[in-house]
This record gives C-alpha cells, sequence and structure tokens, in this order.
C-alpha cells in the first residue's frame, strides 16, 4: 500500500515540472507577471534616436502668413493710391497722395504742391487727371487735392487709430519713391510723438513745431512725400512726410538711414475735413518755446531737482502762457544761451510730461483754441498750478 501511494506521488510532481519546463497556458506566475509589466518599456523606445529627430519650428509658417497678409493688402489698398506730378517755374517734382473719399478728395503732403501751378494725379489704373489744390495746412504739412474722376476710378482707404498704434508694430508704405509708382516697403513703427519743424514761420522768423509724428524704419525717399503709412488691416495710420538723410552716397545722392517721419492718422481726422472745405485748420497756441528734453547736466545748471519735463526758454508777449503766468528763463548760466529761472512743466491736465513732445501731441489731438488746460510747473523747487487759456497760432508771415 506504501508502495503505491509513492508511485502515485511522483507522478504529480512530474507533472508539476512538466508544465513548468513548457510554459503551458494559464499557468503564469507571479514571476513571470513582473516580466511581462516590463516588457512593453521595450516596445515604446524611439525607433530614430533623440538627436537626430528632426527640429519643431514655427518661424516659416509664420512668415507665409506674414507674406499672403502683405499680398492681399497690397492687392487691396494699392488701387487708392496715387503718384502726383507737378509743375512749376522750378521745374517738375514727384510725389505720392491717396483717395480718402468717393468725391475725388486727395490727400497728400503740403510741400509736394507748394510751388506747383499745375498738379497731375495718376492711377494705378492708368487713369491720369488733373488736380486742384484745394486747402493746404503749413503747420502739420499737409494738402487735399480735388479731382473729377468717375467714382469707380476711386478707391478711398481708410483711416486707424494711431493712438492704438505700438512700437514694434509692423507697418506698411507705399508711394512712389524716385518716380517708381506703386512701390511697397515694410518696416516697424520706431516711436510714436516725434516733433519736426512746422513750415509755417512765426511772428519772429522761427518756426512752429508740428507734433504727433510716427517714426519708421519703413524705406521711405523722394517722393514717398504723401503716400500712406498702413497697418496690416489696410489702414492708413499715417501720411509720409520726411526722411532722416545721412552723408551722400555713391552716386551723389543722400542716402537713406532707416528713419523716417509720417504725420499720424489721428491728425489727419482733425485737419483734413476742414482742408476739403478749402478754411484753414486752426491749432491750440500756448505762446512759448521749450527745450525737448534735458540732460542732467543741464539740470544741474539750471538748479532743477529733476531732469524731466517740458522747461520754458522763451514765453511770448501778451500771449496764452504769458497771460497765465507762466516763466521763461532769464538768469545766465555759464552756458551761452542757457537761462535759469524759468518754469518746468510737468504735468498737463492728468498727463505726466516727461518731454515738450508730450506736451504738444497732447495740445493738438485733444484741444482746440479756446480751451483751457492745467499745467503744473516747478518753480524754485516748488510745485505750482497755472490755468492756459489756449488761443489760435498767428498767422504766416507773408
Amino acid at each position: 500500500m506504501k508502495t503505491k501511494n509513492l508511485k502515485f506521488w511522483l507522478v504529480i510532481i512530474t507533472l508539476i515540472l512538466s508544465t513548468l519546463a513548457c510554459g503551458i497556458p494559464g499557468m503564469a506566475l507571479p514571476f513571470t507577471a513582473e516580466k511581462e509589466e516590463q516588457a512593453p518599456e521595450t516596445l515604446v523606445a524611439p525607433l530614430v534616436p533623440k538627436e537626430e529627430a528632426p527640429p519643431t519650428t514655427l518661424i516659416i509658417p509664420n512668415e507665409v502668413l506674414l507674406q499672403d497678409s502683405l499680398v492681399q493688402l497690397y492687392e487691396t489698398v494699392s488701387p487708392g493710391v496715387v503718384s502726383i506730378q507737378v509743375y512749376s517755374n522750378l521745374g517738375s517734382g514727384l510725389g505720392s497722395g491717396f483717395v480718402i473719399d468717393t468725391e475725388g478728395h486727395i490727400v497728400t503732403n503740403y510741400h509736394v504742391v507748394e510751388v506747383a501751378q499745375e498738379v497731375e494725379v495718376h492711377f494705378q489704373s492708368g487713369l491720369k487727371v488733373y488736380g486742384n489744390v484745394v486747402g493746404v495746412d503749413l503747420d502739420s504739412d499737409l494738402a487735399v487735392i480735388k479731382v473729377d474722376a468717375d467714382p469707380g476710378e476711386l478707391h478711398p482707404l481708410s483711416l486707424g487709430d494711431s493712438d492704438q498704434l505700438r512700437v514694434g508694430q509692423t507697418v506698411v508704405a507705399i508711394g512712389n519713391p524716385f518716380g517708381l509708382s506703386g512701390t511697397m516697403t515694410v518696416g516697424i513703427v520706431s516711436a510714436r510723438g516725434r516733433t519736426l519743424e512746422s513750415i509755417r514761420q512765426t511772428e519772429t522768423g522761427a518756426f512752429f513745431s508740428a507734433g504727433d509724428l510716427i517714426q519708421t524704419d519703413a524705406t521711405i525717399n523722394p517722393g514717398n512725400s504723401g503716400g500712406p503709412l498702413l497697418n496690416l488691416n489696410g489702414e492708413v495710420i499715417g501720411i509720409n512726410r520726411a526722411l532722416q538723410t545721412g552723408g551722400l552716397n555713391i552716386v551723389g545722392s543722400s542716402s537713406n538711414t532707416g528713419i523716417g517721419f509720417a504725420v499720424s492718422s489721428n491728425i489727419l481726422k482733425l485737419v483734413v475735413p476742414t482742408l476739403k472745405k478749402g478754411e484753414t485748420y486752426n491749432y491750440p497756441y500756448l505762446g512759448l518755446s521749450s527745450l525737448q528734453s534735458l540732460s542732467l547736466a543741464q539740470a544741474e545748471l539750471l538748479e532743477l531737482p529733476r531732469a524731466t519735463g517740458a522747461y520754458v526758454v522763451e514765453i511770448v508777449s501778451g500771449g496764452p502762457a504769458d497771460k497765465a503766468g507762466l516763466r521763461a528763463g532769464t538768469q545766465a548760466t555759464s552756458v551761452a544761451g542757457l537761462y535759469a529761472g524759468g518754469d518746468m512743466i510737468i504735468r498737463a491736465d492728468d498727463l505726466d510730461i516727461l518731454e515738450f513732445s508730450e506736451l504738444l501731441s497732447y495740445l493738438m489731438l485733444n484741444k482746440k483754441p479756446g480751451d483751457t488746460i492745467d499745467v503744473v510747473v516747478l518753480r524754485n523747487g516748488e510745485e505750482q498750478t497755472l490755468t492756459i487759456t489756449l488761443g489760435e497760432r498767428p498767422s504766416p508771415r507773408p
């Protein structure tokens, strides 16, 4: 009986060992389960080494999108941009302009048509018509021309809000540089609120200041004057006025420095409706002259507690600033022509003033003759508030 039991157990043990050796399905044991959990690690290993994977870039798709946007912008806007040919006793000249309504009004720079005896307007379609200058503004260098053309030939451009511009924003210039009509260049907004001399002279022979200009590095050359500066929505945000030139280049003409200036569209919105009616637009007038900005050395010489603000160097006798009690410097310093004791304007209404250009832009965009402005000045190291009733800029010298 014992011998039979022994044989029975030997058979059972043999069967178990056979099962383990053959790996019959369904007989998984704990150590085989651990191996199955580790196996996927080798199955998901990358087939291409990480360092050989192609790099991911977004630059090319963005460039393609910008390219397509610029192409579409040009095709949409360029029919509204015109070339202007002027003739006078001094010869002929070139400029640019753009259509602003279906009545035939075209905006350009005053200096484009300043001495013109005859004006031709050339459209992209090939149409050429004579134009009449109906209104001019010497302060911001603007002019409006009227043409008699079929409304189907007129493609007005819309004016954008130049106050919404940001430095670094992409802008486009279209115009007629050196007679190459329909030329498009691209750049950015380099700065806002710049000032230039006006074309209009004061009673003393000096020039008034033009304010709220946009600085751009979009290439602007002779002939671009009067053409539009546009945002990527195709809206006019400025009218190209001037370029800062360097020395003469290899062919003897002035070289472009990448610094151009455009009159802001918000100035256009204020001035152009008046010019279309053949009337004169009146700018607000303070009756003072100021340094654009001060260095630390100048501030110390003038014994000012700060170097930011608009330092008053001249007051027009009987003018608005004079009547309000503002003071110009009268005390001689070691620098010829620099006088201490003047007021430093540091605030206008609720706007902090860091330099004169900010004050000028604020006045031109927000005030008109007869309005009042509260200015905070530093006088003898103390703040004082003065109220100025603004006047009109005096008429140009004959």
